[in-house]
């Protein structure tokens, strides 16, 4: 089932305010890049708006050789499965070892999003999953029941890479001037 239909286009539409596609199923075919502007993420009022890219990739492992220009420059991994699909919850682990373990990321910038599609309710909030994904932070999402609580935690998400890319960015202005 190769992740194929877990709901990545619709979360990635969702999250990006893009109105593209909207109500077919169509599979993406290799990436769809979708470019946003975030003002104030930073929460000051004055704080500079952040540009991002979210590429949306192919589920399908037939799209394998692109990987590699994927993760290129990568800040975050965001993982989108389908909580009720026994074979979704195998695979988690074969994208985080592709696309978090061999770049390297830290586990803080990778994102597990349990995404419940319309009219499935069945028992998945208590997922609990094996190691090492079970240090990872997972969210369900689910757009018809809490929209925004699923773009609060974008945010929160977004924040945290800004944070680190920031952190990281002064270690090395430090490291230049001693």
């Amino acid at each position: 089932s190769h992740f194929c239909q877990s709901g990545k286009t619709v979360l990635a539409n969702f999250v990006s305010e893009s109105v593209e596609g909207i109500g077919s199923y169509v599979p993406t075919q290799g990436v769809r890049i979708l470019e946003y502007e975030k003002p104030n993420l930073n929460g000051g009022s004055k704080g500079a708006g952040c540009r991002f890219e979210l590429w949306d990739c192919s589920g399908d492992q037939k799209f394998e050789t692109c990987w590699p220009a994927l993760m290129k420059d990568s800040h975050g991994v965001v993982i989108v499965f389908n909580p009720e699909l026994p074979s979704h919850l195998k695979e988690i682990e074969m994208w985080y070892s592709c696309f978090v373990q061999q770049q390297p990321l830290q586990d803080s910038q990778c994102l597990l999003v349990a995404h419940h599609k319309p009219g499935h309710a069945g028992d998945t909030e208590n997922l609990t999953l094996a190691s090492p994904l079970n240090k990872l932070k997972l969210i369900h999402s689910n757009l018809e029941e809490d929209p925004e609580d699923v773009r609060m935690e974008f945010v929160k998400y977004f924040r945290s890479i800004i944070n680190l890319l920031n952190e990281s960015r002064d270690r090395e202005e430090m490291s230049i001037i001693s």
